[in-house]
């Protein structure tokens, strides 16, 4: 068992660190919010801490699922960053969702100090974080994967290395560009059944069997059927999302005209009132 600081306490790293201490090790929170980390350790035990710095005080492994780079940052590098108090050969795992460019730029600093660090994007949504059974998709240095992977397998369904810093990220890229397409289809199908006078329910039952299957289908149909849109990752955090992989696109010449039109269908959900929804909402456009 490890001593670990796992800092960000939102939907999927609250339940992800309750993992943690389920299976033994050692942990110390943090959280933007006092108060949830003072209700998490309530719930689990172990301990909270009033920054990053203090939570990564003699810790082996510190995890990260926080907001987006800027976040990223102040917990890595900020004033009472963790790194400022990780002892050489400890690991940073960051969970968060960011661009491969900070990414690479916190592994440099982190190797500068003789720091492990692996970026560890998850898949799977408030859902898989509570049932533990995330896809974790990882960049970094293989030796400091070994080390951390037997951590991660508290909350992960499926955890591999696809290559070097920043690799981790663009896979995640891959899963969000995947994720947006199959939900603008999902919508489109849905509410071409509605209006078509088709039980949604009995055609899905069975063309999810078939070729057009997918998790989204199986799992949000009925959902979205009621619109009801209020089962996982939001529209806000999406958009953030995409608009990370159509800054990487640009940068490496890929096109994604698929995503950039989804893109600006997630902008009119915003639009609705509907950014807390989650990504599903989609349909609202349609109907």
């Amino acid at each position: 068992m490890a001593k670990v600081a796992f800092l960000g306490l939102g939907v999927m790293g609250f339940p992800m660190a309750g993992h943690l201490m389920a299976k033994g090790h050692e942990v110390t929170v943090y959280n933007r919010t006092p108060a949830k980390a003072e209700a998490w350790v309530a719930r689990h035990g172990g301990r909270s801490a009033a920054t990053p710095g203090l939570a990564a005080s003699g810790a082996e492994f510190v995890m990260a699922c926080v907001g987006n780079d800027n976040d990223l940052a102040q917990v890595c590098t900020g004033p009472d960053g963790a790194f400022s108090t990780m002892a050489p050969g400890a690991v940073f795992v960051d969970h968060t969702t960011v661009s491969a460019t900070i990414t690479r730029k916190l592994a440099a600093e982190a190797a500068a100090r003789k720091l492990g660090f692996v970026d560890a994007p998850v898949s799977g949504g408030q859902a898989g974080a509570e049932n533990g059974q995330l896809s974790i998709m990882c960049g970094g240095d293989p030796a400091d994967y070994a080390r951390a992977e037997p951590v991660m397998a508290a909350y992960a369904r499926i955890c591999r290395l696809i290559g070097v810093s920043g690799a981790g990220q663009l896979a995640k890229m891959m899963n969000q560009i995947c994720i947006a397409g199959l939900l603008q289809g999902l919508s489109e199908a849905l509410a071409f059944g509605q209006k078509a006078g088709l039980d949604g329910e009995k055609v899905v039952e069975v063309i999810s069997q078939g070729a057009a299957g997918s998790w989204q289908m199986v799992n949000r149909h009925k959902t979205m059927l009621a619109d009801q849109f209020d089962f996982g990752f939001a529209v806000d955090w999406m958009r953030k999302d995409l608009g990370i992989c159509l800054a990487a696109a640009d940068e490496i010449g890929a096109r994604l005209p698929v995503t950039a039109l989804v893109d600006q269908f997630y902008k009119d959900v915003q639009l609705m009132g509907g950014g807390r929804n989650d990504t599903s909402s989609l349909i609202r456009r349609l109907k």
